[in-house]
């Protein structure tokens, strides 16, 4: 008996359409489960009500996806590209050239009793790494639209992606400052054991600032084409190409409200064996966490909008 005959004889209620799929009649349980849809999504995805900013239980859970995006942003970065990662030891290796010709030559800039490309070529590592980080982070939810449009996961994990690329190319860059710290006889002393604190706070540094710009990004397009002169106005007012002690006394504690001047600062002194500026150091510290803290909380509270804006 067909549903037709069943349905004139009263043995089928409710009557249903015939529902054919390319010229085949379907099952009525078929046509049943196409018709009975929920009124309301069996699953919704809202952001979390905790008042806690860093989630970081759901960052270590989406691990790998930070893992295989951070190799993503380091295999597009060196692309088609002739000299490949050689490229992250070019850039401070010809600026410190450069930076040896102005300044340690030609301007006489004091380094402190140390020759000069090793004492710049130390100070542009951690600002190497912390403006190339800041950049990629702050542009990364932009340029992954099509992701965070599509699938769930910590939207933190984007900007977190392009630190971690960031430090993949400072351990290729380190590798050059080996060489010259056997040529100029530098020896290592116990404040080596201080340089992975200082790659750190540089870190967090650069992710705090790096989720701030980037959810920024989303809403104001044109921060994109701000960041650059930030950055680099940021580099003269950081201690790359002078030491602090070159600048008076009186007006130390004005360049010691930039984060970045204890960081480059604490890097120099574990490598070069240099006294460390623990107040710059500490102040540092204290800038870094507030800047973590400030951009995970203005992150989330952006986070809602941004499969809607970008």
């Amino acid at each position: 008996m067909d549903w037709t005959t069943a349905e004139r004889a009263g043995t089928l209620q409710p009557s249903l359409p015939r529902m054919t799929t390319d010229n085949k009649q379907i099952s009525r349980s078929q046509a049943t489960a196409v018709i009975c849809l929920p009124d309301k999504p069996v699953v919704s995805i809202t952001p979390s009500a905790s008042w806690i900013a860093l989630d970081l239980k759901s960052v270590w859970a989406y691990r790998e996806l930070l893992y295989f995006l951070t190799w993503r942003d380091v295999k597009i970065r060196y692309k088609q590209t002739v000299l490949g990662a050689a490229w992250a030891i070019l850039q401070p290796v010809m600026m410190t050239i450069i930076f040896t010709l102005f300044f340690g030559t030609l301007a006489g800039v004091k380094s402190d009793g140390i020759p000069y490309p090793i004492f710049a070529f130390a100070g542009l590592l951690p600002w190497t790494f912390f403006s190339n980080s800041v950049s990629n982070s702050g542009n990364s939810l932009v340029s992954s639209a099509s992701l965070i449009t599509k699938i769930y996961f910590p939207r933190m994990i984007i900007p977190g992606a392009g630190v971690c690329a960031g430090l993949v190319d400072l351990m290729i860059a380190f590798g050059v400052m080996i060489p010259l710290m056997i040529y100029y006889r530098v020896p290592l002393t116990l404040h080596l054991f201080m340089l992975p604190v200082v790659i750190i706070m540089a870190a967090l540094l650069a992710l705090g600032v790096g989720m701030w710009m980037s959810a920024l990004n989303v809403k104001y397009r044109d921060v994109r084409f701000a960041m650059p002169f930030m950055i680099q106005i940021w580099m003269f007012a950081s201690p790359v190409i002078y030491p602090l002690t070159n600048v008076p006394q009186r007006y130390q504690w004005i360049l010691a409200l930039n984060p970045m001047t204890g960081i480059i600062q604490g890097f120099r002194s574990s490598l070069l064996g240099q006294p460390f500026h623990w107040p710059a150091l500490a102040f540092s510290a204290v800038i870094t966490v507030a800047t973590l803290i400030y951009a995970a909380y203005f992150f989330r509270h952006m986070e809602k909008s941004f499969a809607d804006i970008v």
